[in-house]
C-alpha cells in the first residue's frame, strides 16, 4: 500500500483556512439579508441570529406586529433594520422588495424565504381556496422572490438564498395537503436554483425544521395523543426551541456554506431516522 504525504503548500493552504475559519467563516459583518415573515416566530429567530452575525436586516411581512421588538433586539446587535409591510403574493411584489432593500442598504447578499402560513383539513374537505391561498404564499412567493434577488446576485457574482421547507418536504403528512405539496415543491426549486446559479457563485439550499415549539404547532402540541407521538419518534426527547434552527441560518449564510449547493438541511432531532 502506498502512503501518500500531504505537500508543504498542501498543509500551509490547509493552516490558511483553518486561520480564516476561526477569524471570519461565520461572520456576516457588511452583509445584507433579507427575511420574509422575519417579525415574528421563527423568522424573526432567523432575522436575530443574522444581525448576531454582523448583518443589516430587511423584513419583509404582512402585518406589523412585532416591529417594535424586532427592531430592538436588532438593533441592540449595533445592526441596521428596515420593515416592508406587504402581500408577498401580490403580482409585482417581489421586485418592489428587492428595490426598496437596495435603496436602504445598496447591496443584497442573503435572501431568507421564511413567509408561510397552514391550512388543516381532510382531503375530502379541504376547499380550492385554502389550496391557492397556501400555495401562493409558500411557494410562489418563494420562487418569485428567490428570481428578483438572485438577478441581483448574480450581477455581483455571489449570494445566498435560504428557503425554508419541513419535515413534509419528505413525508406526506395528514391534514395538510396544500402545505405538503408547497413544501416537496420548495425542495425542487431548492435543487433547480441551486443546479443554475452555482455557476454564478450563488448558493440555494433549505432548511427543513422538525417539530419547533411555534404559534403554528400550538394545536398539536395540546393533543396529547398527537404530542406524545412525535415526542416518541424524535430521538432528542423534545420539541425544539426556535433558537435551535439559528446556526442552521447562520451557516447557511456565512462563507462555511460556499461548497453547499442545493441542500435540504433538516434540523428535526434526528426526527427523520426514525
Amino acid at each position: 500500500m502506498v502512503i501518500l504525504e500531504q505537500s508543504k503548500d498542501e498543509i500551509m493552504k490547509n493552516e490558511k483556512a483553518l486561520d480564516q475559519f476561526k477569524m471570519n467563516f461565520f461572520d456576516l459583518t457588511g452583509k445584507v439579508a433579507i427575511v420574509t415573515g422575519g417579525n415574528t416566530g421563527l423568522g424573526q429567530g432567523y432575522a436575530i441570529a443574522l444581525a448576531e452575525a454582523g448583518a443589516d436586516i430587511f423584513i419583509a411581512a404582512h402585518s406589523k406586529r412585532e416591529w417594535d421588538s424586532t427592531r430592538q433586539m436588532i438593533e441592540k446587535r449595533a445592526r441596521r433594520v428596515e420593515f416592508m409591510a406587504c402581500d408577498l403574493t401580490e403580482e409585482g411584489i417581489a421586485d418592489q422588495v428587492i428595490s426598496k432593500t437596495l435603496e436602504s442598504f445598496g447591496h443584497i447578499d442573503i435572501l431568507v424565504n421564511n413567509a408561510g402560513m397552514i391550512r388543516r383539513n381532510s382531503i375530502l374537505e379541504s376547499k380550492d381556496k385554502d389550496w391557492d391561498d397556501v400555495i401562493n404564499i409558500n411557494l410562489n412567493a418563494v420562487y418569485h422572490l428567490s428570481m428578483a434577488a438572485a438577478k441581483i446576485m448574480a450581477k455581483q457574482r455571489s449570494g445566498k438564498i435560504i428557503n425554508i421547507g419541513s419535515m413534509l418536504s419528505f413525508q406526506g403528512g395528514k391534514f395538510i395537503p396544500s402545505y405538503t405539496a408547497a413544501k416537496h415543491g420548495v425542495a425542487g426549486l431548492t435543487k433547480s436554483f441551486a443546479s443554475e446559479l452555482g455557476a454564478y457563485n450563488i448558493q440555494v439550499n433549505a432548511i427543513a425544521p422538525g417539530y419547533i415549539k411555534t404559534a403554528n404547532t400550538a394545536p398539536i402540541r395540546a393533543d396529547k395523543k398527537r404530542n406524545q407521538e412525535i415526542l416518541d419518534r424524535i430521538p432528542a426527547g423534545h420539541w425544539a426551541e426556535p433558537s435551535e434552527l439559528m446556526g442552521a441560518a447562520v451557516f447557511l449564510a456565512s462563507k462555511a456554506s460556499d461548497y453547499v449547493n442545493g441542500h435540504i438541511l433538516a434540523v428535526d432531532g434526528g426526527y427523520l431516522v426514525r
